[in-house]
């Protein structure tokens, strides 16, 4: 499958990406022209602004799919299972779900202890309903520990139904179980070659166990900076330096490993977008096509010739 990017809009100081949509709009159309598939979206805002952003995205353009970052206890599900159905329709088909997890409200904290196992287990009952409202003919009953729905129905369900495109990540055992369970899409922590690899082989060993391991994709995450490219903010970053030409080749290794989708933070301006476009994804495509069987094994990533790969 060929390598896909997707943008992840930054937060700049205006507080969004996405302030004013006429001018996102016009950054929308390069962002697509520049070879992207993907757009997060991931507002300051919250949730229920994310969707309208969604909204306003889908109806904006005509091939960019919707990475739609979402909560669980925000709202109750039966609610959100419409909404995101309404949204699938909306696009055709172009929108999927990025859970991600977040403290228990402290209404919810007077019930029951909050702790990181609580956290994912309230996001797996909540996909797990989504899937049944998206999925049902007839109404249905449910009494979990965190939801409570009687005749619960959705009736017109989006084009993907039960199978809309669900995002996960996490590096702990109890989020890896849940995303062994529901992912479609697993993104990555940001780390050198061996430690995305071990979390990988981690990530289908949990999937194994439901009889989904290959079904998963991985996404990484990327980071345009000044001066140099660096993972997502983590204490083991991977930070490549060097032009944009040449750090395209750097992501080679990774995509070596089995990811097929690499998330590019950084890069908001339009003259970036459309030099990252012309200089990295057109040169990663390119390269992949011309040099497939001769992608370094994982055993040779850390002496990739064409740029320089440490750990932050």
């Amino acid at each position: 499958m060929p390598i896909e990017f997707t943008h992840v809009p930054g937060k700049p100081a205006n507080g969004s990406f996405f302030y004013d949509f006429a001018e996102t709009a016009t950054k929308l159309s390069l962002i697509e022209d520049a070879g992207f598939r993907k757009l997060v979206v991931d507002d300051p805002a919250g949730l229920l602004t994310n969707m309208d952003i969604a909204a306003q995205t889908l109806d904006r353009t005509g091939a960019l799919e919707v990475v739609l970052t979402h909560w669980a206890g925000v709202i109750e599900p039966t609610v959100a299972a419409r909404q995101l159905a309404a949204l699938d329709r909306r696009g055709g088909g172009r929108l999927s779900l990025r859970m991600l997890s977040e403290p228990l409200e402290d209404s919810d904290a007077e019930a029951r202890p909050v702790g990181h196992s609580v956290v994912w287990q309230r996001i797996d009952e909540y996909l797990v309903l989504l899937k049944r409202l998206w999925s049902n003919d007839k109404p249905f009953d449910h009494e979990g520990a965190f939801y409570s729905v009687a005749g619960g129905y959705v009736p017109r369900k989006g084009p993907h139904g039960a199978d809309l495109t669900i995002r996960l990540g996490g590096q702990s055992g109890t989020a890896l179980k849940v995303a062994g369970r529901h992912a479609d899409v697993f993104e990555l922590a940001a780390g050198s070659p061996d430690e995305v690899a071990q979390l990988m082989q981690r990530v289908r060993g949990a999937a194994a166990e439901h009889g989904r391991a290959g079904k998963l994709r991985f996404a990484l995450p990327v980071h345009i900076r000044s001066g140099g490219w660096t993972g997502a903010a983590d204490h083991k970053a991977v930070e490549v330096a060097g032009p944009p030409a040449r750090l395209a080749l750097a992501l080679l290794p990774y995509a070596a490993l089995g990811i097929e989708e690499f998330m590019i933070g950084g890069i908001d301006r339009p003259g970036e977008i459309a030099r990252i476009g012309r200089e990295t994804i057109t040169l990663v495509a390119n390269s992949l096509a011309r040099r497939e069987v001769d992608v370094p094994q994982p055993g040779m990533l850390a002496t990739h010739p064409f740029a320089e790969i440490h750990a932050g």
